[in-house]
């Protein structure tokens, strides 16, 4: 799994606690004296993917060198109710001080990858994989794309300038021969360094991706809102076309849940884009126990 890149994401923890901790943290500087030091555990609530323990020790550092962390868990590992996730040593003042912030982060980014998790678990034993989208809160994409990666899913493009994604709305701008103008555009983004992939979205099967697939270099047919029977005349149409080496890669999109990810899988696609995954993921139960 590709590591976080603690970096880039430090502005956001910087503004993170400028708005919550702002001039003081008023209360705790009136109950406890400072040089009162203290030891406290994070301790997972509920069956969690732990996602985010790198940030948590960059926040402690932040905030105040004298706190130190002791992980007991990786990222990416599975917690059961009860399990203690870590254990901070340090200032009394500065350990209650900074304990929402950390945990924001913590609860946040463990729901995504609990919630990824239970993608993948669903779709075990098709090719399939789970991926991400765009769908993420602003200034967190990096964030909750780690996360992601925590929890068993892969990672789409990261934003609009490392993947060429030819979508429905370009197809429309197009016009009918969308095929010509198609193929110029592959053939100019191959010539482009530092794309993932050259992707074009389809909304209709043979209208659209009997002309799709004869174009060469495209790496991945998104599929978008089509249901079952659909999906599995797409994959059908592309290994006669293109044989069975899985090449374009076939991707389903569009109001995937966890009820229906398992039969969608069952299609035969390759790729599952799922936006639920960030955009939806409730932050799961974990507190600072003293």
């Amino acid at each position: 799994m590709k590591k976080l890149d603690i970096k880039q994401v430090r502005p956001l923890i910087r503004m993170a606690m400028e708005e919550d901790l702002g001039s003081g943290d008023v209360t705790t500087n009136l109950l406890f004296q400072d040089g009162a030091t203290a030891e406290a555990r994070i301790v997972s609530r509920e069956e969690i993917v732990v996602a985010g323990l790198p940030v948590l020790e960059e926040i402690l550092r932040q905030y105040d060198e004298r706190l130190t962390m002791t992980p007991h868990f990786r990222d990416g590992q599975s917690a059961h109710v009860g399990n203690k996730l870590a254990t901070i040593r340090g200032p009394l003042r500065s350990m209650l001080s900074v304990e929402r912030v950390m945990l924001n982060f913590l609860q946040r980014l463990s729901g995504i990858a609990t919630t990824t998790s239970r993608y993948v678990r669903a779709i075990k034993g098709t090719r399939a994989k789970i991926y991400d989208t765009r769908k993420t809160l602003p200034g967190w994409r990096l964030l909750e794309k780690y996360a992601v990666r925590c929890g068993g899913g892969y990672n789409h493009r990261i934003g609009l300038y490392d993947g060429v994604l030819i979508k429905d709305n370009h197809l429309a701008e197009l016009g009918k021969d969308f095929s010509t103008r198609i193929k110029r555009l592959v053939a100019e983004a191959q010539k482009l360094k530092g794309l993932k992939f050259i992707a074009v979205e389809v909304d209709h099967v043979d209208d659209q991706l009997n002309h799709v697939l004869k174009i060469p270099g495209i790496d991945i047919v998104l599929l978008d809102n089509m249901g079952q029977w659909q999906l599995k005349h797409a994959v059908e149409m592309r290994d006669a076309m293109c044989g069975r080496n899985g090449k374009p890669l076939l991707e389903a999109s569009g109001n995937i849940n966890l009820n229906n990810v398992s039969e969608i899988a069952q299609c035969g696609v390759d790729r599952i884009a799922v936006g639920a995954i960030t955009h939806s993921a409730a932050a799961v139960d974990i507190g600072l126990d003293r």
